[in-house]
């Protein structure tokens, strides 16, 4: 595979992940949106990184440290999602914007 295929595929998943988050009013589809455009960004940034620098292991590493932080931003933003839902019984991003004091 080539550079372009990889940008096209990293452009997929921003446009569809910016989609999401830009029309979802549910807490958790908008989280996976956001998680989607992550994704994209990450997966351009890797193959920027492959092929302008292949024998290099810092965008390696930098990619993993940044996927890591992504899987604990999502688990972290899951778990204020569950308590939300769980204390107030609210699922979508209108309601839980009234939560402001």
């Amino acid at each position: 595979m080539n550079l372009q295929a990889f940008l096209v595929v990293a452009a997929a998943l921003v446009a569809v992940g910016l989609f999401g988050a830009l029309t979802q009013q549910s807490i958790v589809m908008l989280m996976m949106g956001l998680e989607l455009l992550l994704n994209g960004v990450v997966l351009a940034a890797a193959a920027f990184w492959y092929f302008l620098a292949p024998a290099g292991t810092e965008g390696q590493v930098l990619i993993v440290i940044v996927v890591t932080a992504m899987a604990i931003e999502m688990a972290a933003g899951f778990a204020v999602t569950t308590a939300i839902y769980r204390a107030k019984r609210i699922d979508m991003t209108d309601d839980a914007a009234e939560l402001r004091g």
